[in-house]
């Protein structure tokens, strides 16, 4: 009896052991390329923020959404550059370094980093122009709903899991296009 518990014990302890995490275990992102029709280029100062069905910014609370920002509304970021220590790159650094994109998928997009269980079919995307002139125009607020291929999932195992249950659509940004408004 010793002896079935012992090798029982060591056999689970193997299968433990010999399972391989990557640093981004549990951690997905959302990434939304906003762009006006016909080009390429994100349009820069927008407040994207997650909504729930009646148009409520969802806030993080005690991180049930994302593992960053507790208890603070869900908004969307620009991707940034990083150096090779992995600091910030800001515009006072620029010229003394040479960088690589924080989320390379992301380039030049927004991005938010949710958990893998966050329920993406339950809210939406309210995309905001809070600049005026300094982006290109004044832009329409859109509303889109989000599904969970949206999210990119980063450890392969869950990646698999996600591409074999949604197919091709897994891992792309969200293509978001934003009309100016008429004056």
């Amino acid at each position: 009896m010793r002896f079935g518990i012992l090798i029982f014990l060591l056999f689970s302890s193997l299968v433990t052991f010999g399972q391989s995490h990557c640093g981004y275990d549990f951690t997905s992102y959302l990434v939304l390329h906003i762009h006006e029709n016909g080009k390429p280029t994100s349009i820069k100062n927008l407040k994207s923020t997650i909504i729930d069905s009646v148009g409520n910014e969802v806030i993080n609370i005690d991180n049930r959404y994302s593992w960053t920002h507790s208890n603070e509304p869900m908004l969307f970021t620009m991707n940034y550059k990083i150096d090779d220590k992995g600091v910030r790159i800001t515009d006072a650094t620029a010229a003394d370094a040479s960088g690589r994109w924080f989320f390379p998928f992301a380039k030049e997009d927004y991005l938010l980093s949710v958990s893998n269980s966050f329920p993406a079919e339950r809210f939406s995307l309210k995309i905001e122009d809070i600049d005026g002139d300094q982006n290109g125009g004044h832009f329409e607020t859109q509303i889109v709903q989000l599904n969970s291929f949206n999210m990119y999932v980063l450890c392969s195992s869950e990646n698999e899991r996600q591409a074999a249950r949604f197919g091709p659509r897994t891992n792309r940004p969200v293509d978001i296009i934003l009309e100016l408004k008429k004056k």
